[in-house]
């Protein structure tokens, strides 16, 4: 059989990579380890090419875009085809074709067998994927929505904590505000390096600390006429006053990265089509557009549906009927389409109405939210496929009338 391509299995790790080269009759010719270095993906690049012959290079991994980084992108860079390892269906490749204990030659050689059988083997087909080009303003937004998602939830873990310490070393002082992540009261907890010595402050100095009115200081002068403060102030209280500074800090960087991210997604015609949707705002729309990358990838709107945990895999078996949650869901992706579509809702008739109906027969809210993300998937499909913006269901009426 005429060899027509060269392919090459890697099985990503944190310090080194096992590599697999194999001819498209299946025939393993080398195998070999490279350091996650300079000189390690300089010895993957020569290994190949004294290989190839001039042969295409197809190259299969896992941990795109997560350990593989940056040896993804230097392939990409060259003229290999670059496939992705879909994780769990090789898992469920190797319970049907079971083989040795797991070790990374093992998985290279599975690899390896995926990539001879993809042609003939449906299952091995999506197993693995093809890496196409993503724009740049995607895979930047990708990374900044993630951290900007990390940023908040650093915040919401020390606001908790600081809640906590705040609760026990002066009872009352919460009381005095809804929210202890208020930005006034935030300033209050760091204006002075000793927290007890806010019980004795002037209105003067009150309203110079940032945010604090008249309305405010009224209520911070009602608490210091009770003011108490337990006995482990002198230890707990500058960790409070810690906590609180990190919480403005997060919440600097926060507002920075998120100006960023708009600026970005102006340029990024995903983020761009996605925001025009009533309730799809700037984050939502740039961080669809991050964790999709490129359209090219699904090959129908079920698959993008199935990425966005937007579905449910069909789970029926003979006189059963019924469905299951898949593991391949990108958790990223569907946050933004819960909380967008929730917004959606209070802003277009035609979807509460559709939320209404669903509740009526008996779904949570959380089902109910999923069964529009669902619709609104094959409405963002249409839009990206046919380069068009969201139109409300009204405004199409009336151009047809």
């Amino acid at each position: 059989m005429s060899v027509h391509e060269l392919r090459v299995a890697l099985d990503i790790g944190s310090k080194k990579h096992r590599v697999g080269i194999a001819t498209d009759d299946g025939k393993i010719v080398e195998e070999f380890d490279i350091t996650h270095d300079k000189a390690g993906f300089e010895l993957f690049f020569r290994r190949v090419e004294a290989r190839r012959n001039e042969l295409p290079v197809v190259v299969a991994m896992e941990g795109l875009n997560g350990w593989a980084r940056p040896l993804d992108r230097m392939i990409q860079k060259r003229d290999y085809e670059l496939l992705n390892v879909n994780n769990v269906k090789l898992a469920r490749f190797k319970e049907i074709f079971p083989g040795p204990a797991k070790t990374d030659k093992i998985d290279t050689r599975k690899t390896l067998e995926l990539m001879h059988m993809r042609k003939v083997l449906p299952l091995a087909k999506t197993v693995l994927h093809r890496v196409g080009d993503t724009p740049v303003e995607n895979e930047q937004l990708k990374r900044y929505t993630r951290r900007r998602r990390q940023l908040v939830d650093d915040k919401v873990r020390v606001l908790n904590r600081l809640q906590s310490d705040v609760q026990a070393v002066s009872p009352g002082l919460l009381e005095i505000t809804g929210e202890a992540g208020n930005l006034w009261f935030l300033h209050l907890l760091t204006c002075r390096e000793d927290l007890s010595k806010i019980a004795g402050m002037r209105r003067p100095s009150l309203l110079k600390i940032r945010g604090v009115g008249q309305t405010y200081a009224t209520k911070i002068e009602a608490w210091q006429g009770t003011a108490t403060f337990s006995d482990e102030v002198d230890w707990v209280g500058p960790m409070i006053i810690a906590d609180a500074q990190r919480v403005l800090d997060l919440i600097r960087q926060v507002q920075a990265i998120e100006k960023q991210i708009v600026t970005i997604g102006a340029t990024s015609t995903i983020a761009s089509r996605i925001e025009t949707i009533p309730g799809f705002g700037p984050v939502s729309a740039a961080t669809l557009a991050g964790e999709i990358g490129n359209l090219d990838r699904f090959e129908a709107e079920t698959s993008l549906a199935l990425y966005s945990g937007m579905t449910r895999l069909d789970n029926s078996s003979g006189q059963f009927t019924g469905s299951k949650n898949t593991r391949q869901v990108n958790t990223h992706a569907k946050a933004a389409m819960m909380v967008a579509v929730a917004r959606h809702i209070d802003n277009v008739p035609e979807s509460k109405v559709y939320y209404d109906k669903k509740k009526a027969e008996g779904k949570t809210h959380n089902q109910a939210v999923r069964a529009l993300g669902r619709h609104l998937i094959r409405v963002i499909w249409s839009m990206l496929k046919n380069d068009r913006d969201y139109v409300p269901k009204s405004q199409r009426l009336s151009k047809i009338a």
